[in-house]
């Protein structure tokens, strides 16, 4: 589906919606305050769709007032989580670009969520650990005051290790996955010899042991995957330092359609893709290749000014306009 507009009409609106509606948060804001229409206490978002061959319904409400609810088939869910684990949206917007060009923590919190979609079972050990060395850090904190005694610290010593060790692997198997999709979509858009870089830094009891010292110092837990970063390179370069907005568009957008092709494999459903001006900055031999790449990924909607943007007829073109949006012709 090709949505078309002016810049400001709303088509970024829309797709944010369909991102609330199936995976129960914006990709651009974690506030639900600024989802809900100025002068409205109130949000819905309702879809109707068919998933894998069978009718699926979702309804997302939130306000400024009231705890955010979610509904999938009529069955109100516990958390978001519950909706993204049945539903996977992927999507791309023009801010996506910090996955390449952003620092450490930009990519980690990518490749974290990427993880999660890709190994379900494993989702919760990004929070999980985030949430151990909170806890070892204000321990530290207690400690360095005279608070309390190093032996407070051991057990969120031992969940540091534990956790992180964990995570570490993860990442790993991971971004084992995804090198080889990933590699050869960016070779198709003509980003040869593209590569993923992960060299993590373990927890291991000896290596927090070690560095104790410091830590009590400071304040905070100084080795752990929360201070790793993925490289995300082409050839021998690492592109968020000598890459140009080009190349990093065409990493990103590589990155997405090979998860996209992974959790197509793992879920047997393919994601819906929300790609947000995605095609700007491409010249028209990689607009095409791109736009034939989407067309094998089940659902894609696509957001442009003109029709002109996508070089292959889409199945549906919708136009925008202030208010409203409607199949065109």
């Amino acid at each position: 589906m090709l949505v078309v507009g002016p810049n400001g009409v709303g088509k970024t609106n829309l797709l944010e919606a369909l991102h609330v509606g199936t995976q129960g948060f914006s990709p651009r804001t974690r506030s639900d305050a600024r989802l809900v229409r100025r002068g409205a206490a109130v949000a819905r978002i309702a879809l109707a769709g068919e998933r894998g061959g069978v009718d699926t319904t979702t309804e997302v409400r939130l306000g400024l007032r009231e705890p955010r609810r979610t509904v999938l088939n009529g069955a109100v869910l516990r958390s978001g989580e519950l909706l993204r684990s049945e539903i996977a949206t992927l999507a791309f917007t023009p801010d996506r670009l910090v996955v390449v060009k952003g620092g450490p923590a930009a990519r980690r919190a990518y490749f974290d969520r990427a993880t999660a979609r890709l190994l379900p079972s494993r989702s919760t050990l990004s929070s999980d650990y985030g949430a151990a060395v909170a806890q070892r850090n204000a321990g530290l904190r207690r400690v360095a005051l005279g608070l309390s005694g190093r032996e407070a610290l051991e057990p969120w010593t031992e969940r540091v290790s534990e956790l992180g060790t964990a995570l570490v692997t993860a990442r790993q198997d991971a971004l084992g996955l995804l090198a080889a999709p990933f590699a050869e979509t960016a070779g198709e858009l003509g980003l040869a010899g593209a590569s993923l870089a992960y060299e993590p830094s373990v927890p291991a009891p000896e290596a927090l042991a070690t560095r104790l010292e410091q830590d009590l110092e400071r304040g905070t837990t100084g080795v752990g995957p929360h201070l790793d970063d993925v490289e995300i390179r082409c050839g021998d370069r690492d592109l968020r330092a000598f890459g140009s907005q080009g190349e990093q568009r065409l990493a990103v957008l590589s990155l997405l359609l090979a998860e996209a092709a992974l959790v197509t494999a793992r879920r047997g459903v393919p994601p819906l893709l929300l790609l947000d001006d995605a095609l700007s900055e491409l010249d028209g031999s990689r607009r095409r290749i791109l736009s034939e790449r989407i067309g094998e990924r089940g659902q894609t909607i696509v957001t442009a000014t003109g029709s002109e943007s996508l070089p292959l007829a889409p199945a549906q073109l919708v136009e925008v306009t202030p208010g409203s949006a409607r199949a065109a012709g």
